[in-house]
């Protein structure tokens, strides 16, 4: 019982840290919790600057677990800084 609270809470926590980093992304504020950024992530920077969006939005998603459309949004707004 108590694993399945402790569980719980954590999935909250981690949503929220993901939203947290999508509004930051968005805002282009450039916070970074750390390894746990993936607008930092040398992956996603990679796919970028070969110009592989798709490529790019499948690794944030892996990272992030965010939906298809806030990745792809999160995506776009860090190609702006390589492709503007």
């Amino acid at each position: 019982m108590e694993s399945d609270v402790i569980r719980n809470m954590q999935e909250r926590i981690n949503e929220l840290e993901r939203r947290v980093d999508l509004l930051y992304d968005r805002l282009n504020m450039g916070y970074s919790r750390g390894s746990r950024s993936a607008g930092n992530d040398s992956r996603v920077i990679d796919a970028i600057q070969r110009g592989d969006k798709i490529g790019a939005i499948k690794i944030y998603r892996e990272l992030t677990g965010l939906d298809l459309r806030e990745a792809k949004d999160a995506v776009e707004n860090i190609w702006g800084h390589y492709h503007s």
